[in-house]
């Protein structure tokens, strides 16, 4: 990955956090959602370029890279200020770019994913790829039902429910990147393996219907069965997995995404409690966020930015360290006190720069 694009990245991440916290310093009369600034250039606009980078597996951005990142960028915009002639016509465009990219990797139709053979690593990668065109395609048919048709109304129908859409993607490359660094020896790991894709991507397909349909018991089910599939791929990992200096940032990131289903259970269940209400959630609503945003599905993204450079020359369990800080404490209370919005922000730069920018394929004793 070029420098230019390294430092390109930084800032746009830097930026979905700061969007994140941006409200706190605004009057709260603002007619516009700052939420999708933050989740758009994450999820969408850095994500979704990474991601395509890593799948082309060219040293430098191609052509369909520039365009997804230019597109995405003004997706974030008009979405953000709710225009949405400009985001329909986007869309389309974002989707064919995807595709292109996804058929020149794989097959037009997904075989491969049915396909026992197939390296677990290579069908979460395909879904990854899938999950993003799907997502934008079902958001285009959200906005123009919503703001034009308006045929279907259900109250969770909304271009904001996909915040989680846009973030799909980033989690099944993550773990594309965990089983491919697991070899697949016996049947029974084989079997395991599969058993893990497919409990991911079926129970995020119902749990988004869910959602959709505003199902709370089937969510209770659906999450508890994800958690139950997470940790047995976070087992299965610590045990098969190369001993990679990339293994501990996975292993992290993994800590992150059991953090994340167990405050989003937990967020689940206190909707049956009597008295319910959203606000006085959001404490425990902006933890998963912030835990599944900038912990897990970045410990995936910057693994990939560095990915034919490691090891690096780093000390891992002290960046892993400031992470969990950074995420789990800092990021949360900066909800609340502006002095935790500054420490998240330096910290989050810091950790960003060091993984970006820190010289790799040197020589190492061990991976810490």
């Amino acid at each position: 990955m070029s420098t230019g694009f390294k430092i390109f990245i930084l800032v746009l991440m830097v930026l979905a956090l700061a969007f994140g916290f941006l409200s706190l310093f605004l009057p709260h009369d603002i007619p516009y959602n700052l939420d999708r600034l933050h989740i758009f250039l994450f999820n969408l606009c850095s994500g979704g370029s990474i991601l395509l980078y890593f799948t082309e597996g060219q040293k430098h951005l191609s052509k369909n890279v520039y365009s997804f990142l230019i597109l995405t960028l003004l997706y974030a915009v008009f979405a953000f200020l709710e225009i949405y002639v400009p985001v329909l016509v986007i869309t389309l465009l974002l989707i064919l770019l995807v595709e292109t990219v996804r058929t020149q990797r794989f097959s037009w139709f997904p075989w491969n994913i049915f396909r026992s053979g197939t390296p677990v690593s290579e069908k979460f990668h395909q879904a990854a790829l899938l999950c993003l065109s799907l997502g934008l395609l079902i958001s285009a048919a959200v906005v123009l039902n919503n703001h034009f048709v308006k045929i279907v109304y259900l109250p969770k129908l909304h271009l904001d429910t996909f915040f989680l859409g846009f973030s799909f993607p980033l989690s099944l490359i993550t773990f594309s990147l965990i089983f491919s660094i697991m070899p697949e020896k016996t049947t029974l790991i084989r079997v395991l393996t599969n058993l893990s894709f497919w409990s991911v991507n079926l129970g995020v397909i119902l749990f988004f219907l869910f959602i959709i349909f505003d199902l709370l018991v089937p969510q209770v089910v659906v999450t508890t069965l994800l958690f139950a599939a997470v940790v047995m791929a976070f087992i299965l990992f610590a045990r098969l997995g190369k001993q990679l200096q990339q293994k501990a940032f996975l292993i992290s990131g993994m800590g992150f995404l059991v953090y994340t289903a167990v405050t989003g259970i937990l967020y689940i269940i206190y909707e049956f409690v009597p008295g319910y209400s959203h606000d006085n959630l959001k404490w425990l609503l902006r933890m998963h966020s912030f835990a599944s945003l900038y912990g897990w599905n970045l410990c995936g993204l910057a693994i990939i930015c560095r990915y034919h450079d490691f090891p690096l020359r780093l000390h891992s369990m002290e960046i892993i360290l400031l992470h969990w800080v950074t995420v789990i404490f800092f990021a949360p209370l900066g909800g609340y006190f502006r002095f935790f919005v500054v420490c998240t922000l330096v910290c989050y730069t810091a950790i960003l720069y060091t993984i970006l920018f820190t010289k790799g394929r040197l020589p190492m004793v061990a991976p810490n």
